[in-house]
């Protein structure tokens, strides 16, 4: 049985070659960028820069992961609702992928949803989240992946409070937090 990620390439019309090659973190020799905000040197988000995806074999991903972050992160799960470390993180910062440090999300756009699961009415930057269209569980939900890597981070809704009227809900698995003050600029490679 294939897993949905295999299921979702087929559809795209890739191979199973080019799907395995993918997954291993082999490419044709040119490096596959993405366009994203980084924290600069004073502590703010960047222009948009384009940056080298980040791609690793599913062993790579393994150790630098806890068996939960991999399975939610890299397996698309989720975790269960009310359960997630960061869901009661009243902390001022901004929320990164746990998989490339990617910051995804400010706690100025975090709200209490009730729903279980960190909310925000807003990425820090558009750029840094992709919206992919999920079909999985006999629903049709929008996706949030990180933009840098492809970790799955949780999917949004439309029942978030204004100014977006967006529930962006999180895996806390999927996230790490940094305190406002400690970022540390990142330097495109």
């Amino acid at each position: 049985m294939k897993s949905r990620r295999e299921f979702f390439f087929a559809l795209g019309g890739f191979t199973m070659t080019a799907l395995l090659s993918v997954s291993r973190g082999e490419n044709s020799g040119a490096q596959k960028m993405v366009t994203v905000r980084l924290i600069g040197p004073d502590g703010d988000l960047t222009g948009p820069i384009s940056v080298p995806k980040v791609i690793k074999t599913d062993a790579e991903w393994r150790k630098i992961l806890t068996d939960e972050q991999y399975r939610i992160a890299r397996g698309k799960g989720t975790e269960p609702a009310f359960c997630g470390t960061l869901l009661d993180n009243h902390r001022e910062g901004i929320y990164h992928c746990i998989c490339c440090q990617l910051p995804l999300f400010s706690s100025s756009a975090k709200f209490n949803s009730g729903t279980g699961w960190p909310s925000f009415f807003q990425p820090i930057a558009k750029e840094n989240v992709t919206m992919n269209q999920d079909n999985s569980f006999g629903m049709v939900r929008t996706e949030i992946l990180c933009t840098r890597c492809d970790g799955h981070l949780g999917h949004v809704f439309d029942d978030g409070p204004r100014p977006t009227g967006l529930r962006f809900c999180m895996n806390s698995a999927s996230l790490t937090f940094v305190d406002q003050g400690k970022e540390v600029p990142e330097v495109p490679k």
